[in-house]
Formats: structure tokens, C-alpha cells, sequence
């Protein structure tokens, strides 16, 4: 499976640009159909050593193999040029050469932007990030001590869990998350021996020396969220040590003071009753419980997540797509302030990401790959300052956005969610035994699959977000077997394909021999809608368009205190504007008596709010008279 070389770069570029300024050809991705010679790091990233006992149900595609237009792939361009190429990494490496760091957590950063910049330089193969990417790498691994130890304390405060020493394991974590991303895609042995080193240190001292409980906060979870690296690095290994320490570190969750995640989802079915309900850390567990489950091949561990993944989108998830007031799970009644500053911490929008796309990959179920939809259009969207530099670290749904400069866990994890955006468009799945492409974008997009010995490249161009209307198209140097899957999502039932089978949320096209020039044509009802909101959000009405939650801007419409009392007549319509960015639209909005007031202008939730401009994203219900 080989990258593709620059002349794919330069249409990634083309892709960006053509989409936005509506100039698509089905032609305008992808060159060559049987792909050009790898200039990107190794032919392919490495494999790992150990095979998951339970099987994905789906495949993801490797960055290099994707190429992702339009509105979203926009963003994730600017992701790559406009934040991670111009991050200052001195300030992250820092804590690690002059011990003790600035602030306890200051150790997590790097890791976070290994992970993100290797990501994003293995989609877009850019020279200058690769050269930054190598140098970080490096800077990081020569801070490593020679028992191991890959952080930011002192001796005295090393793996505790007291004032200013309680993020040592988390740091750590972090670290490795990025050190394993980078060799798998370069090879790079340095990096997997630090990575090792780094946890054979914690092997010696859990629980030789204390419970792994006694390094962390939030009941330890902060500290046992090593549980995804530790299952990673076992892959890649084959080193049965690691997998015994995912075992103690499983657990040790059941130990006396410890989170109980798993009995505590079993028991009460309720996030927000395990442990102390920190959204974040428990997020990062759920990731690491479904690496775990994939190697020892017991879905009871899935069983646990996925009660936690219920409870989260039937009572603690927000429209936007994200969860959390205040970093933790609530009751229903303290999320349900009007304006609230706190609400979806960018960390935690970001882990809400990384367990849709793990459980999607697992099941297949649709249910998680529209749930990955809500929040990269809306909540991680929204938290990315539109020209890409910059992020928030909460993005509340009426109020201000604010989006600045700093270095916190939540401008380190924003990138990471943008830069796996790609990773969520196409996967390779089966069809009794047949290969079948999932397509699980509406953007212009590309994506390669080798299948019977062949390249098979799936062009699609769409008219989306302006209109729904597109078209698949395969080129194949020659002909290859293979089914085809495109996610309907539910704002758009009314997909239509040609002979396709609709079920279960995917459009399937049974499998048959597919020829180079073959196309298959789409087209959806995309327009703007009112809905009423549900549980903790009801009595309250969003408007939306197609999957993009729509917000009122101040300075665009009215004063807060005039539209709050007011509600919307209907759904709003589309201000026509060729190739424009951002959209605008326009809704009529009455008084409590159903009299005409103003009409206000909207912008999707993700452009809403820039330059300290406040915005509304919801209005009461409409009552009837």
C-alpha cells in the first residue's frame, strides 16, 4: 500500500481551493490512477505485531490514502498550515529540559502535537512540518533519562498524586500516544524505544512501589488513561509484558478509592455517577477500554462503553455535538442554564471524536459515525478560530467564543480532533466475502483501496454544503469486485441512489465488477429546518442546515435581550452567494404573540462569534396560540 507522492500534495491543495470556489471537475482529484512513487517517510506505515483478537468491522484508510475537500477539509488544511507549522515547541519542551516544569500538566503538550503534526504531515506529506516534526521528535527523546523517565518533575514528586505532582503518568501518556503515531508512520526506532523505556519505568513502579491510583487525579483516572498507549505499544511490540499491565491497570480501577468505571456504568448506567464524573479523563479510559477489548477479544468491555456512549447522547450530550459543564458530566438540571460560559471543553469534544471512531471501526453501526458528523460540523468546528490559528477552550452555545493563543490541554487536543478528521471519510469493510467501500462523507473527497491486486480510486464530487447533489466515480487501471456504502444521514432521508438498498443508515450497492469510468450518481433533500430540542434542551428550537447547527449573530441581527424573547416564525432560508464563506441565512422571528418582530440573520454555530461578537444558537419553542 503505497503513499502517494506530490503530485496527490498538489491536488490536496487543488482540492481545497476548487471546492470552495465551486470549480470541480470528478477529474480534480487524483492524477495518476496507479498513484506515484512514495516521497512520504516509509512505503507504508508499519504493522503492527500483534493482531487484534476482535476484529474491526471496519477499516480505516492511512492519511496518505485520503484527500478531503470542501467545507471541513478546508479547515483541516488550515489546521495543518496555520496552526501546527507555526506552534512554537520551545515552550513545550521546556519542563522536560529544566525540571520542574512552568505548571503540573505542561508535560502533555508535546505528545499531543507528535500526534497532530504526524497525522496531518502524513495527509498532506508537507516537507517543512515533516523537518519540525523530526526535530521535535528528537528534542523530546533526548530529555529521556536513563531509567525511562520521560517527564516534567523532580525526583521528589515523580508519579504521586499530591499538590502540583499528579499529572506525571498523564504526561507520560501523552508522550507515548505521540512517539507511537510517529514511528508508525516513518519507522522510526528511536521513537518505539523510548516508548518502551518509558513503560517498562511505569511496570516497575505500579504497583511495585504504589497503586497506579496513587499518580493521578480524578480517583486515578487520570493516571490509568495509560491504558491506550500501553495496548498500542503491546501491538506493536508483541511484548507480552505491556499487555499485563493493561490488565493491572483494568483492575485497578476496582480497587478501594479507584474510578470503578466499568462495575459503576454496569451498576448505574449513568456517566455521571462513575467516579467523580470528569469528563475527560473518563472519556480517555472508554478509548483505552476499547484498544483493550480489540486484544484480548471480550466484548464485555464494549458492552460497558457503549452504556456510557447512551447515557451520553440521550442525557449529556449537547447539540453542538460535545458534552461536559464545567469538564464534568451533570445533572440535567445544572445543564440546563441559559447562558453557560463552561459548556464542551475542546479536550473533551476532542476524546468524544476519538470514541465514535473507535466504536464506529468496531461495529459498523452508523448511529456513531452520524454522531462524529454533529461534532466535527459543529462543537470542533466551532472551537477552531475560522482562519485556523487559534482555539477555545469551551464553546458555549449562547455567549462568546474565546479564542486565543494560549497553551492549554484544549488548544494541544483541538488539533489532534481536526488532523483525524480524514481518517473519518472512507473506511473498507465486507460484504459476505466481498470488499465493500464505506463512504462516509458528503464532501468532495478522494480515497485509495487496493483491491484484487489493483488500485481502485473513489472520486467523489459533491455540491454539498450549497446543495444535495453529487457523484461517485471509480478509476481502476482494472476491473475489481467490490460493494459500495454510502451513509444517509438523518437529516437527509430522502437520499437517493440509483438501485441502492437503504438500511441501517447506509445506501449499499450490492457487489458487482466495477470498471475504470463507472460512476454512481446522489442526490438529498438539503435545506434549513427548525428543531425542537429534547431532554435537558427542551423547550427550545435550533435551526439547522443540513448536519450544521445555525447561530444568530449580535451584530448581525439583534440585541440579546430582543431576540431571547422572542421565537422563530419558521425555518430559515439560505442567502444565496456564489462560492461564499461563510454561509449566511436569514429567518423571520415573531414575538410571543406570533407578531412579526425582525429578521435575523444566521451563520453556522462554527462561524458564529468571531472577533468577540456574541451569538445565539437556540429560541423558546414555539407555543401554540
Amino acid at each position: 500500500m503505497a503513499h502517494y507522492g506530490p503530485d496527490l500534495q498538489r491536488q490536496r491543495i487543488c482540492i481545497g481551493v476548487c471546492a470552495i470556489a465551486g470549480a470541480w471537475t470528478l477529474d480534480a482529484i487524483g492524477g495518476a490512477r496507479d498513484g506515484v512513487a512514495s516521497t512520504i517517510g516509509i512505503a507504508s506505515p508499519v504493522a503492527d505485531v500483534v493482531a487484534p483478537k476482535l476484529r474491526d468491522t471496519l477499516s480505516m484508510r492511512d492519511p496518505g490514502q485520503i484527500s478531503l475537500g470542501g467545507w471541513l477539509g478546508a479547515r483541516v488544511e488550515l489546521n495543518a498550515t496555520r496552526r501546527l507549522t507555526h506552534v512554537d515547541l520551545e515552550p513545550l519542551l521546556a519542563g522536560y529540559r529544566n525540571k520542574p516544569g512552568q505548571h503540573p500538566w505542561i508535560g502533555e503538550h508535546i505528545g499531543k502535537w507528535i500526534h497532530a503534526a504526524t497525522l496531518a504531515w502524513a495527509y498532506t506529506g508537507d516537507a517543512a512540518l515533516k523537518r519540525k516534526l523530526d526535530d521535535g521528535v528528537r528534542a523530546l527523546i533526548a530529555t529521556q533519562e536513563p531509567d525511562g523517565y520521560l517527564g516534567t518533575y523532580t525526583p521528589d514528586k515523580r508519579f504521586r498524586n499530591e499538590r502540583d505532582a499528579d499529572w506525571d503518568v498523564w504526561s507520560s501518556k501523552y508522550c507515548m500516544i505521540g512517539l507511537l503515531e510517529y514511528h508508525r508512520h516513518t519507522g522510526d526506532r528511536a521513537a518505539l524505544d523510548a516508548c518502551r523505556k518509558t513503560a517498562d519505568l511505569l511496570i516497575a513502579t505500579f504497583p511495585a512501589q504504589r497503586s497506579i491510583l496513587a499518580a493521578g487525579a480524578h480517583q486515578g483516572m487520570a493516571a490509568t488513561s495509560a491504558l491506550e498507549p500501553v495496548v498500542r505499544l503491546y501491538r506493536a511490540t508483541g511484548d507480552e509484558r505491556y499487555l499485563d499491565f493493561a490488565r493491572y491497570i483494568v483492575a485497578a480501577w476496582d480497587e478501594a478509592g479507584g474510578p470503578d468505571i466499568v462495575d459503576a456504568l454496569n451498576r448505574t448506567r449513568k456517566v455521571q455517577q462513575v467516579a467523580n464524573g470528569k469528563a475527560y479523563e473518563m472519556l480517555s479510559n472508554l478509548v483505552g477500554l476499547c484498544e483493550f477489548a480489540r486484544v484480548v477479544g471480550e466484548t464485555r468491555w464494549i458492552d460497558a462503553v457503549e452504556i456510557a456512549w447512551r447515557d451520553i447522547v440521550d442525557t449529556q450530550l449537547y447539540v453542538s455535538g460535545t458534552t461536559s459543564h464545567l469538564e464534568h458530566f451533570q445533572t440535567d438540571a445544572h445543564m440546563r442554564e441559559e447562558e453557560m460560559p463552561h459548556v464542551g471543553e475542546t479536550c473533551v469534544t476532542v476524546t468524544w471524536i476519538q470514541l465514535n471512531q473507535s466504536l464506529l471501526t468496531l461495529t459498523g453501526n452508523a448511529r456513531y459515525a452520524a454522531e462524529l458528523e454533529r461534532t466535527y460540523y459543529n462543537a470542533l468546528s466551532a472551537a477552531q478560530h475560522p482562519q485556523g490559528e487559534d482555539w477555545t477552550y469551551f464553546t458555549p452555545l449562547n455567549g462568546e467564543k474565546k479564542y486565543d493563543a494560549d497553551i492549554t490541554c484544549c488548544h494541544s487536543s483541538g488539533p489532534r480532533g481536526m488532523a483525524l478528521a480524514p481518517l473519518t471519510a472512507y473506511f473498507l469493510g465486507h460484504d459476505g466475502e466481498s470488499p465493500t467501500i464505506h463512504v462516509n462523507t458528503l464532501e468532495t473527497s478522494s480515497a485509495r483501496f487496493d483491491l484484487d491486486g489493483h488500485a481502485v480510486y473513489v472520486r467523489l464530487k459533491s455540491d454539498f454544503p450549497h446543495r444535495g447533489s453529487g457523484a461517485i466515480r471509480i478509476r481502476t487501471d482494472a476491473p475489481a469486485r467490490f460493494g459500495l456504502r454510502f451513509r444517509v444521514p438523518d437529516w437527509a432521508k430522502a437520499m437517493r441512489i440509483r438501485g441502492a438498498e437503504i438500511r441501517d443508515g447506509w445506501a449499499s450497492l450490492a457487489p458487482r465488477r466495477w470498471r475504470d469510468g463507472d460512476s454512481v450518481r446522489f442526490a438529498f433533500d438539503l435545506d434549513a429546518r427548525l428543531v425542537p430540542g429534547r431532554g435537558f434542551q427542551a423547550g427550545r428550537e435550533y435551526q439547522y442546515w443540513g448536519p450544521f447547527l445555525l447561530a444568530c449573530d449580535r451584530d448581525a441581527s439583534a440585541t440579546d435581550a430582543a431576540i431571547a424573547g422572542h421565537r422563530y416564525a419558521g425555518p430559515a432560508r439560505r442567502i444565496e452567494q456564489e462560492g461564499a464563506s461563510p454561509m449566511r441565512f436569514r429567518a423571520d422571528v415573531v414575538d410571543c404573540h406570533g407578531r412579526p418582530a425582525f429578521v435575523a440573520d444566521l451563520l453556522a454555530f462554527a462561524d458564529a462569534g468571531v472577533g468577540g461578537r456574541r451569538y445565539r444558537t437556540w429560541l423558546p419553542l414555539a407555543r401554540e396560540e
